[in-house]
């Protein structure tokens, strides 16, 4: 079959379309995006009539593809470590359900290079009980989607399919298998499943429950978790999806010295663990993300021998995995890698040149100069911002608008608020309604630059709309205001702000100019 160089996401989009599926619906965010675009991009994907959607936000995604899943036909959901917060609601109740046919493709981001927070998904897995795959490289990644599917359909539950940022944008060959067929439309055996009725709920909990022996068996039998051996019993390796291949980079003939545990399918392969710490006199876990699996071990295997890990800091608690780091914990020389040319330096992130936020965020810096006020900031490109000095705060996606509306309550003005057109048609518009109900004292500022720019142009839910939207929530009609952020309006753009500052209530300014990097893209087209 055909060979392609693919990323770890394009590996996981094209096992995707190979698989069967019929369906992919997700929200953007670094480092899962390129899987749906590959899929969006597709000739092939459209030849089979294969749906590929960006939605509002992870929840929205999700319940789509449970509802795909609800007609007997493959689906999957794509998403970044912290947009499993959003879709928790249908995560946790998938599983209950039983949904059979869909990936949860979840890509973690060790180190933080594009997120606010170091999360670990396959805590959400093990607390959902469902089973969870890890891929070590870019073959993995394509195989397991075939494999997860089976897995999916054979024992009616969703499967949690989780990758890190190295894997997800790193390149290798990639052997294609002989493409199914999509599956038919069909009912579920069992509709009442899908009615969460405490009575029902019950009884499907139970068979959750119930479930978890196959699961393990299938870790046990699978062939994706793998006992190798070695002849020094010292220590024992313990190694989950990329790391094995960092723990391998320190053997120049491929052979590790100590016993090594591969686990890319979850639950823990409990019999190779046990094996493993019976045969040897310490343990060591390497593991991209936190000490998930060092925190199962001692757990049941919690018998006196010393466990090492990032819990002890052998590997630091903090950042991601690499070789250097396993060579340090082992006590030998690291693997030289290519020298960094010198023409390579840091390039930390900026607004670019022309960007529309610059002068809005000019602007606002002018207005409130002459406060005491606070802006509190949202996810995207405008969270650059707090290199200008115009933003106080970034939270989480959409806490702008709520995090203003509290400050308000509690004294803070002018409390402002600062979000994204696709920003807030992920989650501010439930934020907007909370402060229209409370009479908020607020300025909500919604920078609409036709898309969703930071993680690369996809299509914005709420551009076009926003005004359209705010009157639907009661925000008074002459206190939404629209204008072009450009320095030939500066002048305007100061005095709206003031005007809006000083009235008591829910005001909205929609500053509206097209990315810069998009613009410079059609222009480009059109040559």
């Amino acid at each position: 079959m055909q060979k392609l160089l693919l990323l770890g996401d394009e590996a996981i989009a094209q096992a995707f379309i190979d698989a069967g599926g019929s369906a992919i619906n997700s929200y953007p965010g670094t480092p899962s995006t390129q899987i749906t675009e590959y899929v969006i991009k597709s000739k092939e994907a459209k030849e089979k009539g294969v749906i590929a959607n960006w939605c509002a936000n992870e929840k929205t995604a999700l319940e789509a593809s449970i509802g795909v899943a609800y007609a007997g036909k493959r689906a999957m959901t794509c998403m970044k470590h912290v947009g499993l917060n959003v879709c928790g609601d249908p995560f946790m109740n998938a599983a209950i359900i039983g949904t059979k046919g869909v990936l949860v493709v979840v890509a973690d981001d060790p180190s933080m290079f594009s997120s606010q927070d170091e999360q670990d998904s396959r805590f959400y897995g093990h607390w959902a009980m469902i089973p969870m795959l890890e891929p070590s490289n870019q073959q993995e990644a394509y195989d397991m989607v075939f494999f997860g599917y089976e897995l999916s359909e054979k024992l009616g539950t969703p499967v949690l399919y989780r990758i890190p940022t190295r894997l997800a944008h790193s390149r290798a060959g990639v052997e294609r298998r002989n493409p199914l067929p999509q599956n038919p439309l069909t009912e579920p055996a069992d509709a009442s499943s899908f009615v969460l009725l405490p009575a029902n709920a019950k009884r499907l909990y139970r068979n959750l429950i119930d479930k978890q022996p196959l699961f393990t068996k299938s870790s046990e039998e699978s062939g994706y978790n793998k006992y190798f051996e070695g002849e020094n019993k010292k220590l024992g390796i313990i190694t989950s999806g990329i790391a094995y291949n960092y723990l391998m980079e320190n053997f120049k003939d491929g052979k590790c010295p100590y016993p090594v545990v591969k686990i890319t399918q979850y639950p823990l392969p409990y019999n190779m663990l046990s094996k493993l710490y019976d045969e040897c006199d310490e343990l060591l876990v390497l593991e991209d993300g936190q000490p998930f699996i060092e925190e199962h071990i001692k757990g049941f295997l919690g018998k006196g021998k010393k466990v090492m890990g990032r819990l002890d800091e052998t590997i630091r608690r903090d950042g991601e995995m690499n070789a250097e780091k396993i060579a340090a914990a082992l006590k030998l020389a690291p693997a030289k890698g290519m020298p960094v040319p010198e023409v390579v330096t840091n390039r930390p992130p900026a607004l670019c040149q022309g960007c529309p936020h610059v002068d809005s965020y000019t602007a606002l810096n002018d207005v409130m100069a002459k406060y005491h006020g606070k802006v509190f900031g949202d996810i995207g490109c405008y969270t650059l911002g707090f290199n200008m000095k115009a933003i106080d705060t970034t939270v989480c996606m959409g806490a702008s608008i709520t995090m203003a509306k509290g400050a308000a309550e509690a004294g803070i003005f002018p409390s402002v608020a600062v979000i994204g057109d696709g920003t807030f048609g992920h989650s501010g518009m439930t934020g907007l309604l909370d402060c229209v109900n409370e009479k908020a004292n607020v300025v909500i500022m919604i920078l609409d630059n036709d898309i969703t720019a930071m993680t690369g142009g996809q299509p914005s839910s709420a551009h076009c709309k926003i005004a359209q939207i705010c009157i639907g929530l009661g925000v008074e009609p002459e206190h939404i205001r629209e204008i072009v952020p450009l320095p030939k309006n500066h002048d305007e753009f100061v005095k709206i702000l003031e005007e809006e500052i000083n009235y008591n209530g829910v005001s909205v300014i929609i500053p509206r100019r097209t990315c810069i990097v998009e613009l410079k893209k059609h222009i480009g087209e059109k040559k």
